[in-house]
């Protein structure tokens, strides 16, 4: 899922602390930095999220731990 990145966006993101990124997904091996269920990564990842990125990207198989 795609959602537009705006200001309240980022500020919602951190007042409520919502978990979206492969980081935070009971899928993601920490150790190999990838998706057990096979998908790409680079574009749910912390780190994408922290340089102003264009949208904020979930992925559709997200599960919380």
């Amino acid at each position: 899922m795609w959602v537009r990145w705006t200001p309240t966006l980022a500020e919602q993101r951190e007042r409520f602390a919502l978990r979206h990124t492969c980081e935070d997904c009971a899928y993601f091996h920490k150790q190999s930095g990838r998706c057990a269920n096979g998908w790409p990564t680079t574009p749910h990842r912390r780190a994408y999220h922290e340089n102003d990125p264009p949208g904020l990207i979930t992925c559709k198989e997200f599960e919380l731990t």
